[in-house]
């Protein structure tokens, strides 16, 4: 086997499910055709179709669920608001209603990130559900500015609310059909991996804490304080506010591809772990829906041969797949690293003011400087 004193383009780019048993496709480079052959590690796609399926599947059951309790709720305190007068209980049951809303542009995020890859959306649809965030921000801004409304407008013009009694209820089952949400949504959201779920759980639990807000008002009104009741309707606003902050900085940065940095430390270690790896350049995480990718650079001897190099690589994906939670695929490059670079790239990342790489200052891990001699 003919020696490669720089070698390329190893990507592997696969579901992370076992047991291993049909080839990859051909890359770019036919030789690296031939450990595939040896030692085949592909992921069953049937396998892959049907996670994604189930996924959805129970994301869409919580979502409806959660649609009906929602409804339920923000129905009884309707009822109330409309019989009482009180704009507390009203901004309150606006806000249910909008929260319930959110789940039909996340059902069709669900429905849409069902569809296969195609030659133009190669990574398929899972990113649609990042988009359906968009909705749900405009869904919350609106419930916000519609209970400030209605709390300014009784500021104006007072009216006491009446049947305080029925209000009080009322806003007791606001906080309990909204914490049973979001315990529901929480929990399913981090069983198949959806930060949107997991957001619009934590929003509903917020959402429950207002409706007790909602006695305060109550009362405050009971005990002679006639404008009790539009202030706490401005207290609401406010808090939905700090939610829709919140849930906007979330969906920011999922739309801007932005992961936990624990977990890159954990791909970072896990690769550096590796037989073979002399050193780890760039590590990029991204969540394309539910699940998330990597591509990632590792160094090696130069005197490997291809499949010596290639089993490295395997390796280091296999790895990656089991180190980082909710990985499902990984795009491994292949570089070469000389013994003496190693040595001089850590004395000068360890000298004293030597500015080093940019990643070298942030980490002041040795690997970062390798692979930036690597790939010189």
């Amino acid at each position: 086997m003919e020696q490669q004193p720089h070698t390329h383009d190893h990507g592997h780019d696969h579901e992370h499910d076992h047991p291993h048993d049909h080839p990859h496709p051909r890359r770019r480079f036919p030789r690296l055709r031939l450990p595939h052959v040896l030692a085949p590690h592909s992921h069953d796609s049937a396998d892959k179709v049907d996670r994604a399926l189930a996924t959805s599947a129970d994301g869409l059951r919580t979502l409806w669920l959660s649609l009906a309790v929602l409804a339920a709720t923000a129905a009884v305190q309707l009822a109330v608001a409309s019989v009482s007068h009180s704009v507390a209980l009203l901004g309150d049951a606006v806000h249910n209603v909008a929260d319930a809303l959110t789940a039909l542009p996340l059902a069709v995020a669900f429905l849409v990130g069902r569809r296969a890859p195609t030659r133009r959306y190669t990574y398929g649809y899972g990113r649609a559900e990042d988009l359906a965030g968009l909705a749900v921000l405009a869904v919350i801004a609106a419930s916000a500015g519609f209970a400030a409304y209605t709390a300014v407008e009784r500021l104006l013009h007072p009216r006491l609310a009446t049947d305080l009694p029925a209000v009080a209820a009322a806003a007791l089952v606001g906080f309990v059909g909204n914490e049973l949400v979001a315990r529901y949504r929480i929990r399913t959201g981090r069983r198949i991996g959806s930060a949107a779920l997991v957001a619009d759980g934590l929003h509903a639990r917020t959402d429950g804490f207002t409706s007790l807000a909602v006695l305060l008002g109550a009362g405050g009104t009971a005990l002679g304080w006639g404008q009790a009741d539009p202030v706490v309707g401005l207290l609401i606003t406010v808090a939905v506010l700090l939610v829709l902050r919140d849930a906007a900085r979330e969906v920011f940065r999922r739309l801007m591809d932005a992961v936990d940095p624990a977990l890159v430390d954990a791909a970072e270690g896990a690769l550096g772990a590796v037989g073979g790896v002399r050193a780890v350049g760039s590590v990029r995480l991204r969540w394309v829906g539910h699940g998330l990718r990597a591509e990632t650079e590792i160094a090696v001897a130069p005197e490997l041969t291809v499949v010596a190099a290639h089993a490295v690589a395997v390796e280091a994906e296999h790895t990656l797949l089991h180190a980082v939670p909710r990985l499902t695929a990984a795009t491994v490059h292949i570089d070469t690293v000389t013994v003496d670079t190693v040595q001089k790239g850590h004395a000068e990342a360890t000298a004293p003011g030597h500015p080093g790489h940019p990643g070298d200052a942030r980490t002041g891990d040795p690997h970062a400087v390798l692979a930036h001699h690597a790939s010189a």
